[in-house]
């Protein structure tokens, strides 16, 4: 089996109502789709999403089509870590890490999924399951909510059956986050977790400084206190406070998520399947901080689903409600794993 043509779509449109945190607006709603198809028939598929940034997904489209495809052509499909190396090589003098690594990471995708519909299994069973379930939480206390949203939404999202919720952190003063922890709290209950991310808005002190507060609060969990790239910084909290520190969803490829394990500078690694380089890079990342005994918790939903299935150290799946405010397949915290081959609906 080869190869034969490696396609790119794009598509982008304004979300009616942009989302914030303390570090940007979210206020596109866009995706890349990326299909690879095979001299038997047999298709693939991945999307890389966008949530800012109009002309994303187009740019993309076209370094896929432009530069990737064409050195993949003729390949067996089923050499997939050979295709990965293959492409890092390829954008390493332009640089692999940034929206290249988007474009990898979508042909990854589309490689697993093509070998499940070629097996007729899920891509779980192919990487060796650990579990037949993943429990889950909802990343649903946006900035942009005031206090009266944002505890309908959260509690709506214990009502369904997540195991906790996440909200955003970084307001202007420090008395804004704990009343917006403070009225979250009181809308969930006591029992469900509540993590909070702060998108890398803080410097060290203030991050010590606020964390202390998280900490007393009963957060489960700080994300993203420090930049991603602040590995010293981001070890220091991490010793100094109790609250364990999350990080990882701005990190790319495996190799600069070493020095985070290294360092005892995360508790739980988050990795994005976009920006970490696909499910072959995810995967070995998670294993990666398994011998490190660092726990695994994914930036996003989706195909996620199935590298956590295969991780002995996964922790949680972050997901949200859908917009009719249901969580489809969620059942009693978790999502059980899917028996359609590849990902199913698609990457």
């Amino acid at each position: 089996m080869k190869i034969t043509v490696v396609t790119a779509e794009a598509e982008s449109r304004r979300r009616p109502r942009p989302l914030n945190d303390a570090l940007q607006v979210l206020d596109t709603s866009g995706a890349c789709r990326i299909t690879v198809t095979t001299d038997e028939g047999i298709v693939g598929r991945g999307t890389i999403s966008f949530g800012r940034l109009d002309r994303g997904p187009a740019v993309l489209a076209s370094l896929v089509e432009e530069i990737l495809a064409p050195a993949i052509i003729g390949d067996d499909p089923a050499l997939i870590r050979a295709i990965r190396d293959k492409l890092w090589r390829l954008t390493d003098y332009h640089g692999t890490a940034g929206l290249a690594l988007l474009g990898i990471a979508g042909i990854d995708i589309a490689l697993w999924d093509l070998l499940g519909r070629a097996t007729g299994q899920p891509v779980w069973r192919l990487l060796g399951a650990q579990r037949d379930r993943v429990p889950a939480y909802a990343m649903v206390g946006w900035s942009n909510y005031d206090l009266t949203e944002l505890q309908r939404i959260c509690a709506r999202a214990i009502e369904v059956g997540f195991r906790g919720v996440k909200m955003k952190v970084g307001a202007a003063t420090l008395a804004e986050d704990v009343a917006r922890i403070r009225a979250t709290r009181a809308a969930i209950g006591d029992e469900p977790l509540l993590m909070v991310d702060a998108n890398q808005v803080f410097g060290r002190a203030e991050a010590l400084r606020r964390g202390r507060v998280y900490e007393e609060l009963g957060c489960y969990w700080f994300e993203e206190p420090l930049r991603a790239d602040d590995t010293a910084g981001l070890a220091a909290l991490a010793d100094a406070l109790t609250i364990p520190i999350a990080s990882g969803e701005n990190n790319y490829g495996k190799r600069q998520f070493l020095p985070l394990f290294e360092g005892r500078a995360v508790d739980i690694v988050q990795p994005d399947l976009r920006r970490a380089g696909g499910v072959t890079e995810c995967l070995e990342i998670g294993l990666l901080a398994d011998a490190f005994n660092i726990p695994y918790a994914s930036h996003g939903g989706g195909v996620h689903l199935h590298i956590l299935a295969a991780l002995p150290n996964a922790l949680f799946l972050e997901s949200g409600l859908a917009t009719d405010g249901t969580a489809p397949g969620l059942i009693d915290g978790a999502y059980r794993l899917p028996e359609e081959p590849g990902f199913g609906g698609g990457g």
